[in-house]
């Protein structure tokens, strides 16, 4: 099979020169394209120098049709309205888009949900090999301990520019907590404290969130009972881990099935798909 030929999305970022970096290095798998906003000023700059290396022809481009022309895949770590936006372009064309993008409303799941008819979409709030096997542990801690004798807090901290909150991250981590407690997350969790809050209510899955200097990514999921803690940490030490794991996503998801896909499908820990 030749390689798959890829469109990295914000191809001028820190995520998407990481990501370029990243395809020049794998097998499987050649840089096809790269996007940018209109006005952004690595618009037709090639994108190779770009992130470092020697020039490889790709110029970078805000015309999505003709980025997409012959490609067989899209990564993306953008926004949500952009994602959004490059689902249905996705669906149209019939390709693998996979989406790290985070702060996504529910309208915008829903959205990306229904181009995922067309596509073969694998989204997660994060792309780290490492996160996702945590989650898969904090889902079974969740279903094994007994809810009146436990309760779940998540502890993350970010960079200071990170501009959702709670992270991706923390969401999914979270959503694997309510999903070994078979309860809805929007019901459950907790994540504002402040003054006279009260005793913890019962079953609550808490969240807690800090920002500040440079710090890439870190998750901690709490176990507290009498007398004793549970705790499963992740730390994000090189936005690679990122970058890896979504091409190895890409890489899985060639000739799938349209359909929703999670992280977790890639690694082969329990179907999410959603068609």
């Amino acid at each position: 099979m030749d390689a798959m030929k890829l469109v990295v999305v914000g191809a001028a970022g820190r995520m998407g020169r990481m990501l370029v970096l990243t395809i020049d290095a794998l097998q499987g798998a050649v840089l096809h394209a790269g996007i940018e906003r209109d006005g952004s000023p690595a618009l037709g700059t090639d994108v190779g120098q770009l992130a470092g290396l020697s020039p490889s022809g790709v110029i970078i481009t805000s015309d999505i049709a003709q980025a997409l022309a012959g490609a067989d895949g899209i990564v993306d770590f953008s926004t949500p309205a952009t994602s959004v936006a490059l689902a249905r372009h996705a669906a149209d064309a019939g390709i693998v888009h996979i989406i790290g993008t985070t702060g996504c409303t529910a309208e915008d799941d829903a959205a990306i949900a229904a181009a995922a008819q067309g596509a073969v979409i694998v989204k997660s709030g994060n792309m780290s090999l490492g996160v996702n096997l945590l989650a898969s542990m904090v889902e079974m801690a969740a279903r094994a301990l007994p809810e009146e004798d436990f309760d779940i807090e998540i502890l993350e901290m970010h960079h200071r520019h990170k501009v959702d909150a709670p992270s991706g991250t923390a969401l999914l981590l979270g959503q694997a907590a309510a999903t070994g407690r078979l309860v809805d997350l929007g019901e459950a969790s907790v994540r504002v404290r402040d003054g006279h809050t009260g005793p913890r209510p019962a079953g609550a899955i808490g969240f807690a969130t800090l920002r500040g200097g440079s710090v890439i990514g870190e998750h901690s999921v709490i176990f507290a009972g009498e007398g004793e803690r549970i705790e499963f940490v992740h730390r994000a030490e090189d936005r690679a881990i990122f970058a890896r794991g979504a091409l190895r996503a890409a890489l899985w998801a060639r000739g799938k099935a349209p359909g929703l896909y999670s992280m977790r499908d890639v690694l082969g820990l329990g179907t999410a798909r959603q068609d």
